[in-house]
């Protein structure tokens, strides 16, 4: 993108780099509105159906450093062009699998093709925007995921109720061929020129902290944050269960990540993360508010379809529709992030994004209840969206405006890392506590109408293990049942939602380590502005 500044084809090239969000974010979350229609067409258990949803998520977090940091070294635009080719062509192979096992290992290589294409996208806007057009650009950026990953269980939903659960993946090579083309015609190469080698080891080291870090938080309710349980796979012999083995190897590997780092500083050879990246205030403290913040932020897209379609009965393509509202919020948050961008600093609009975010969480979670409409879930939502267009956008903004475009890559890998796994992270965690509470207060509910101890158990357990898809059925089996199961999976969500909003009010909080700076002059005398030299 070297082009100037007001250049049409710049734009244009954001275009092309915003499709490529796109798609990676859209289908994190399209797969689980398809999930019953792939069991009925494929007739996959329930160990391959967690596979499906989470393989995915593994593979992208785990390579998303290694990717962002080879991107400075062979090329930003072409690392993007390699990741949508190898993501399409596993769409196709996941359009066209006739086994699960063959889904699985699509969604595998989807997961890389993901990886490269993720924080590369941010480095390309990092080195190729400047002034208030930055701004505007992280604003596009970041109104894209938020607003993706509510479009996506709409899509999915379309998609799968008109046509298949297969064009849930095919749509993305349309897609994919018009962000080639955006790419080629309207984005120019960029790269590292005075880049050394690739540290491999401490790109092994990496995959494996992040991977076994971010495995432990998907299974440890499945398989037991401790103590093996009976979906931990029949080849896994050990009562303890695999989680805490795989967090005590993120330990031990994170450890060494971080040696052999700053041992390869202090010998002036290359690593996989520059230890100077990590004195840059704004990059270090914004990593971890953006961390923090990712806690709580995208938990309310796992708890509230669940009490949608389990809870008021909505099948996938109206529980879409009503995230629809969430993902309108995120795409106005642009527009006011660019109409705003040169009167107040990023810091601020972060701040006033973070607000609305924690305001419309608490704002749904008041509306939940077994009776509630969407016409009292929409407004949050909105406001919810409009937060999360705002403040994911310019956090990203703040965290990468003081980091040479040289090591954009890095920069961007690592800060697309912390976001994963404060999600990984805020996602067990809210999980945990929305099928947690769900189960005790139902239990509590239960034992108040003296419902006997068998029937009780498995009663709770129908509803816990189906993630409250069981409740209709049980409904139209037992009437005061099925009610007692709407009311607890009802607080248990309303909890969450706050717990949520409690993790983005304490995001909100780690922001105050962050400074502002003038709107006009927000990277005026960054490292950033120093340009790399083209390829």
């Amino acid at each position: 993108m070297q082009h100037s500044t007001g250049s049409r084809a710049r734009w244009l090239g954001l275009v092309a780099i915003s499709l490529a969000v796109a798609i990676i974010i859209v289908d994190s979350t399209i797969v689980n509105v398809a999930i019953p229609s792939i069991v009925d067409d494929l007739g996959i258990g329930s160990t391959q159906v967690q596979w499906v949803q989470e393989s995915y998520t593994l593979v992208f977090a785990a390579l998303l450093l290694v990717f962002g940091a080879l991107a400075d070294r062979v090329g930003r635009r072409r690392m993007v062009l390699v990741g949508v080719l190898i993501f399409v062509a596993a769409s196709i192979l996941a359009a066209s699998a006739p086994t699960g096992d063959l889904l699985i290992a699509a969604r595998v290589v989807q997961g890389v093709g993901g990886a490269m294409i993720l924080p590369t996208t941010l480095s390309l806007i990092n080195a190729g925007f400047r002034g208030r057009d930055r701004g505007i650009a992280f604003a596009v950026w970041g109104s894209t995921i938020g607003g993706m990953a509510a479009v996506g269980p709409l899509l999915g939903g379309w998609l799968t109720t008109s046509f298949s659960w297969r064009w849930a993946f095919g749509v993305n090579v349309p897609i994919g061929a018009l962000i080639v083309v955006g790419l080629l015609l309207f984005v120019a190469e960029s790269r590292d020129a005075d880049a050394r080698g690739i540290d491999v080891v401490g790109a092994l080291l990496a995959v494996v902290t992040t991977g076994t870090l971010v495995f432990g938080l998907i299974e440890g309710r499945s398989y037991g944050w401790w103590t093996a349980t009976d979906a931990v796979p029949s080849w896994w012999a050990p009562s303890l269960s695999p989680v805490p083995i795989a967090f005590a190897v993120t330990l031990v590997a994170g450890g060494a990540f971080v040696w052999w780092g700053v041992r390869r500083d202090r010998l002036g050879l290359p690593a996989m993360l520059d230890v100077a990246l990590l004195r840059i205030p704004s990059f270090r403290d914004g990593n971890v508010a953006a961390m923090i913040v990712a806690l709580g932020e995208f938990g309310i897209i796992l708890s509230l379809p669940l009490w949608l379609q389990g809870v008021l009965g909505y099948d996938a393509l109206q529980t879409g529709l009503v995230l629809l509202a969430l993902a309108i919020g995120s795409f106005v948050a642009s527009g006011f992030a660019g109409a705003m961008g040169g009167r107040l600093s990023a810091v601020a609009i972060v701040r006033a994004g973070l607000v609305a975010e924690v305001v419309g969480l608490a704002a749904v979670a008041l509306a939940i209840g077994p009776d509630a409409s969407w016409i009292a879930i929409v407004p949050g939502l909105f406001v919810y969206g409009f937060g999360v267009g705002l403040a994911t956008a310019q956090l990203t903004n703040v965290v990468l405006r003081d980091v040479p475009v040289a090591l954009s890559g890095q920069g961007s890998g690592t800060q697309s890392t912390s976001r994963q796994i404060g999600s990984a992270l805020g996602i067990a965690l809210l999980g945990t506590i929305l099928f947690t509470s769900a189960s005790g207060i139902l239990d509590a509910r239960l034992a108040e109408r003296s419902v006997p101890d068998e029937a009780r158990q498995q009663i709770v357990a129908t509803v816990v293990d189906s993630s409250g898809t069981a409740i209709p059925a049980l409904a139209a089996q037992d009437a005061q049942a099925g009610e007692d199961a709407r009311i607890a999976f009802s607080d248990a969500t309303r909890l969450a939602a706050l717990t949520a909003a409690g993790f983005v009010a304490l995001g909100l909080l780690s922001t105050l380590r962050l400074r502002s700076r003038p709107a006009d002059g927000e990277d005026s005398d960054a490292p950033a502005a120093r340009e790399a030299p083209p390829a």
